[in-house]
């Protein structure tokens, strides 16, 4: 690794890290000695970068510091493409636009000897046809950060029909589909519904009347106490 690199990804590691970081640690992560590690942070310093600590008691990094955009490798940046490749053939229309213009814009202020990577790219995703929804998922996601509820007919899976009035908290993406994790107050629980069910929607004004922290705290714990007893974390309607 050349020490260029080396100081960047020095950094990364101690943005990365919840407490300080020994020497030792940071050598081993990155295949190097610590008295490398010494040099290289010291050179940091040096530099400017707000790094607090010394040898032999640990190093931490400032809160809020930021390296220039965009200093990538190349397997960070086919990691990017890979991910918003993704997105662009199994995401809605919105996030589908909005995966090209990231795409396009990582592309514009990537150094040129990573410009092979879009050209010619290494990675790909294989476009999976995504149903039929009569609630658009942009729709959903608007309302999970508005915080609203949601009023639903769905469709179950054994094609039963039922009124739900539902708490939005995530919308999880999957290759064959979409599915929407919320309290539901028809059944007094945490539910999956899968979106390609929902026969007709309607995203209310009225708020969801707990704090979303303590929602999402409450659905975590419901999901690993039915993986717990269960084996399987959540229920799908």
């Amino acid at each position: 690794m050349r020490r260029g690199d080396r100081l960047f990804e020095i950094i990364e590691i101690l943005r990365r890290a919840k407490n300080p970081m020994s020497g030792q640690s940071i050598g081993d992560e990155l295949g190097v000695t610590k008295r490398t590690v010494y040099r290289d942070v010291a050179a940091l310093m040096a530099q400017g970068v707000p790094i607090q600590g010394e040898a032999g008691v640990g190093y931490v990094l400032e809160a809020g510091f930021h390296m220039p955009p965009l200093m990538l490798t190349s397997d960070e940046i086919e990691a990017a493409i890979l991910g918003a490749q993704w997105v662009r053939t199994r995401g809605e229309p919105d996030l589908a636009l909005a995966a090209e213009k990231l795409l396009t814009k990582i592309e514009t202020v990537t150094p040129a000897r990573f410009e092979t990577s879009f050209v010619e790219p290494v990675v790909s995703v294989a476009p999976v046809a995504q149903p039929a929804e009569a609630l658009d998922a942009s729709e959903i996601r608007r309302a999970i950060r508005r915080r609203v509820k949601i009023a639903l007919t769905y469709r179950d899976s054994r094609s039963a029909s039922t009124k739900r009035v539902i708490w939005p908290i995530l919308l999880g993406y999957r290759d064959e589909g979409r599915i929407v994790a919320a309290w539901c107050e028809l059944r007094h629980g945490f539910r999956y519904f899968r979106t390609e069910r929902i026969v007709a929607g309607e995203i209310l004004e009225e708020k969801i009347p707990r704090r979303m922290d303590l929602l999402r705290t409450e659905w975590q714990a419901a999901m690993e106490d039915e993986r717990l007893r269960y084996g399987r974390a959540g229920r799908t309607e």
